[in-house]
This record gives structure tokens, sequence and C-alpha cells, in this order.
């Protein structure tokens, strides 16, 4: 067994205490916003829509363990960089101290995890630096799914997803031959009248969706530009299944039984139609996933030629 020099034993002590000062500040952040991520936590629990934040700190920490050697193989304390940012979180925290009045519950708590993300990320760039940083920009940046989306831009999305839902379910029924009548968001059947409430607009997993496309693209796929084709593709697949399963729904309730509308299959039904669209993201995934393949293999199918000829001599 070989005795650690001086040196190395000071190299390894070294590394021990960044890793111990880390945790430590690591441990005062969360709690001091223990109150604000308890809320979250209890949140998430019990509201549809934020329900995938409980996964967000398993799948960052499943990044950061995957490329943990590339992430921490130049460790360097970076103060000036890692105190502003933490100086930022701050601010980002007092200035929703002070205009906390001004935003209701959601976006008050959404600025409280802002600033702890930030905080935390600059206690990282602190303790480990901006290599280390830069090699962690995705699990670090996925963390910010953290945060709950702000009620104008929640508003704004559900909207859209709402308006195109309807389209989509409009497109369909026309498709299918049955006879409707439409005004705005509510559909007249022969024997019933359906509306598409924001309650209805898929909101829930659309956002799984995302998450899901950005963890898929991550896991398969090498070009940036690719990655994020598959992340666009994420909107008009949930309007589409959202919208295919208001037409199943309201077939099913005007031609079979209308207490379908008000059943288990109208409340619980969703996981079909999400599995559904998570097959519609995975066949994108896969077109993209063989272009790269393709694309990789065409240099070398140019080389072989000239290998051949350069033997032959």
């Amino acid at each position: 067994m070989r005795t650690l020099s001086f040196e190395e034993g000071l190299v390894t002590r070294y590394l021990k205490s960044r890793n111990a000062v880390f945790l430590f500040f690591s441990t005062v952040t969360l709690l001091l916003f223990y109150p604000s991520l308890s809320v979250l936590f209890v949140q998430s629990l019990h509201d549809s829509i934020n329900d995938y934040i409980l996964v967000i700190p398993f799948i960052s920490a499943f990044f950061f363990y995957s490329d943990r050697t590339k992430i921490f193989s130049i460790k360097e304390y970076s103060f000036g960089a890692g105190v502003g940012i933490i100086v930022l979180g701050v601010a980002v925290s007092l200035i929703g101290f002070r205009l906390g009045d001004a935003f209701n519950q959601n976006d008050r708590l959404s600025i409280v995890i802002l600033s702890c993300v930030i905080i935390w990320m600059g206690g990282f760039v602190l303790f480990y630096g901006a290599m280390a940083f830069r090699n962690a920009i995705f699990p670090i940046l996925f963390l910010l799914f953290l945060v709950p989306i702000p009620s104008l831009l929640l508003l704004n999305t559900i909207s859209i997803l709402q308006e195109g839902s309807a389209e989509t379910a409009m497109g369909l029924f026309r498709l299918s031959g049955v006879p409707v009548l439409r005004e705005g968001f509510v559909f007249h059947l022969s024997h019933l009248s359906i509306e598409v409430a924001e309650e209805c607009s898929g909101i829930h997993s659309a956002l799984a969706l995302l998450v899901t496309s950005i963890v898929a693209g991550k896991l398969f796929l090498i070009t940036g530009w690719k990655k994020w084709v598959l992340t666009m593709f994420v909107f008009p697949i949930a309007i589409f299944k959202n919208g295919l399963r208001i037409v199943t729904l309201s077939l099913l309730g005007n031609y079979v039984d209308e207490d379908i509308l008000s059943g288990a299959l109208h409340r619980e039904g969703g996981i079909p139609f999400f599995l559904l669209a998570v097959g519609f993201l995975m066949v994108v995934l896969w077109i993209l996933r063989r272009s790269e393949i393709k694309s990789r293999a065409l240099p070398k199918m140019k080389q072989l030629p000239v290998q051949l000829d350069s033997g032959n001599r």
C-alpha cells in the first residue's frame, strides 16, 4: 500500500476541506430557504401543474453523478464570479421582499425559489470555479425548473394550449364527420355540449412532456440545434394529444354514456393520452438520432475509397 507524500496529503486535505465547506454552504442555504422550500414541496404534492417539480432535484443529481469526473476535473476557487452571483441572488430575494405585496403567493414563491437557486449556483462557482460550472451547466441550469412558473407566463401558456386544443378538436370533429356547432370554446353535439375550459388545456401534461424532451435530448442527442428541435415539438404534440382527448371523450359521452364526462375516465384518463404523446415524441427523437448517426458515418464512408486506393498502390 503506497504512502501519500506530504504534498499529496495536503492536496487531498485541501479538496476534502473544499467539499466540506461547500456542503456547509449548501446546508445553510437550504436552512435559510427552508420555509419556502417546504411550501414548494407541499404545493407540488397537491398541485397537478407543479408536481413535476418533485423529480427535478433527482434528475439534476443523476446528471451531476454521471458527469462527476468531467465536472470536477478542474477545481479552483472563483471568488469574484461566485460572490457576484451570490449577491445577485440576494438582490433578487430583497426585491421580492420589498415588492411582495404586488405579487400573488405563487409569484412570491417563484422569486424566493429563484433566489435560492441563484445563491446556490454562486456557491458552486465560488468553491469549484467557472470551468466546473461550465462542465456542469446542464444539471445546474436544470434546477431552474424548481422555480414555479410565474402567473402571467402560466396564464398565457394555458391560453395558447386552450386555443390550440379547441382548434385541433374542431379539425378532428370535421375529419370524423360528426355534426358539431362551435361557439368559442364550447362544442355543441347532438346530445350534449362540451366546453374546453382552462382545466382542459393540458398544461400539466405539456410541462411533463417538456421536461421529458429536455432529458431525452441530453441523453440521446449530441447536436445542440437538434435538441432544440425535439423540445419545440413538445407543444404541437401536446396540443394534438389534448385535442384528440377532447374529441374522444366528447364522442363517448355523446354516443355511449354521458356519465363518462363526469367519471374517472375524464378525471384520470389522461395517462393513456400522455403515453401516446410520449410515443410521438420518441418518434421525433428517433428520427433526429438517426440523422446524427448518418451524419457521423458519412465522413468515414467518404474516406474509404481513398484508403483502398492507397492500399492498392
